[in-house]
């Protein structure tokens, strides 16, 4: 196994659990998340009329407190009636300005209601919270979203040899509704990087958008625009977002090597790698068959690094008893709206929120989570917060 150097690793002891009686898997269409995204959808049609009304009745719900005391609305009402139509506003320019493509209605009213419980503080610091309300809204829903990380790995092996390092570029989650701002600027950023091998572990486009053909052209020109002297490599991601036909299309169409549960030996100069694709059902009790089908599970002969390539975090406990030095995903998002000491709010994961992003040492096996680069879709808000979307850059060198 590989010598590893990373201060942030998160060391983990974990054996995998059985899930021959979980009903419902996070990625797949009909899980209880998948349920709520989409049961909210009808109220995108609320007439404009009526979306006004029920806003103008969440204002004096946050003046609630005030009328029982003394009889009268207050003023807050009418300014909190305001700070609800600055959101509409703000959200409705997302789109219009070719920033995201997600819900304004259902969105706004997420926010009218987290703001009505802030108007019932004391006068001033009421106003005062909301004003850090618009502030957050302006920061989560136009700068961090767009704001890309590059974060940097190493990685050690005795398994690689020579001098020079192998630079591996690791994609997640793009979840493309259109060639944006941080579209560009992930291109931009790769072509800088200039890896020697980029490696995407799945979800591909928004799961608003899976079937839309503007979405999937835009994806197919934005893997075009990626390549690398050892080639590009990906799996597909959660079946609820990455289907098959057109993964396949886009895979003939652009220089991305579908890895669906095989494994490419790749020579570099240092030695050699096996990518180890798996395509993720979201059921770890396969998807570990399907593993155990294309690296043996006793370590063997062969010198080669093995990097599992798998969308989800949740294979790590049943891949930890496999030859296996690194395993990449994403997923989680990070949580993608993350408290300060708290971390993320949720993860989409059989382990709850165990596996949230970044290093981590599970059972001796080193697995990296992607906060991925795209936003979670239906009436998902597309916000970030404390999260930033990341493309992460190993440097892989031999150990020494």
């Amino acid at each position: 196994m590989a010598v590893l150097l990373c201060l942030m690793t998160k060391n983990i002891n974990l054996q995998p659990r059985s899930f021959a009686k979980t009903k419902y898997f996070p990625g797949c269409a009909g899980n209880p998340f998948d349920r709520v995204l989409h049961s909210f959808e009808n109220l995108e049609r609320i007439p404009p009329l009526l979306m006004n009304v029920i806003l103008i009745l969440l204002a004096l719900l946050g003046g609630l407190p005030y009328y029982l005391q003394y009889h009268s609305v207050p003023v807050m009402t009418g300014v909190l009636a305001l700070f609800f139509f600055l959101d509409y506003i703000l959200i409705s320019l997302l789109p219009a300005t070719k920033r995201s493509f997600g819900p304004t209605k259902v969105v706004t009213l997420m926010l009218a209601c987290l703001r009505v419980p802030f108007a019932w503080l004391p006068a001033g610091w009421n106003l005062g919270f909301e004003i850090a309300g618009t502030l957050l809204v302006i920061y989560g829903f136009y700068i961090e979203p767009f704001w890309v990380d590059v974060h940097h790995e190493t990685f050690k092996s005795s398994k690689l040899s020579g001098e020079s390092a192998l630079r591996v570029l690791h994609i997640s989650d793009l979840h493309i509704e259109r060639l944006t701002r941080r579209e560009r600027s992930i291109l931009e950023k790769v072509k800088q990087l200039s890896p020697d091998l980029i490696l995407f572990t799945g979800d591909v486009l928004n799961l608003s958008y899976i079937e839309n053909s503007t979405a999937q052209s835009d994806a197919i020109t934005f893997f075009s625009q990626l390549s690398a002297p050892f080639g590009v490599y990906g799996v597909t991601g959660s079946p609820a977002v990455d289907f098959q036909d057109f993964f396949s299309r886009l895979s003939s169409s652009t220089s991305l090597r579908w890895l669906n549960n095989e494994t490419k030996r790749v020579e570099i100069p240092a030695g050699h790698i096996n990518l180890v694709g798996v395509t993720c059902t979201h059921n770890p009790d396969l998807d570990e068959k399907t593993l155990s089908d294309l690296l043996p599970k006793e370590q063997s002969t062969d010198s080669s690094l093995n990097i599992l390539l798998y969308h989800s975090p949740d294979l790590a406990p049943n891949a930890s008893r496999f030859d296996v030095d690194l395993q990449l995903s994403g997923h989680t998002h990070g949580g993608q709206v993350r408290l300060p000491i708290f971390g993320a709010l949720y993860t989409g994961s059989l382990y709850g929120r165990l596996f949230q992003a970044g290093r981590y040492l599970v059972n001796g096996m080193t697995i990296y989570i992607s906060r991925g680069l795209g936003l979670e879709g239906a009436i998902a808000p597309r916000v970030r917060f404390l999260c930033r979307p990341e493309l992460i850059l190993w440097e892989f060198t031999p150990a020494k």
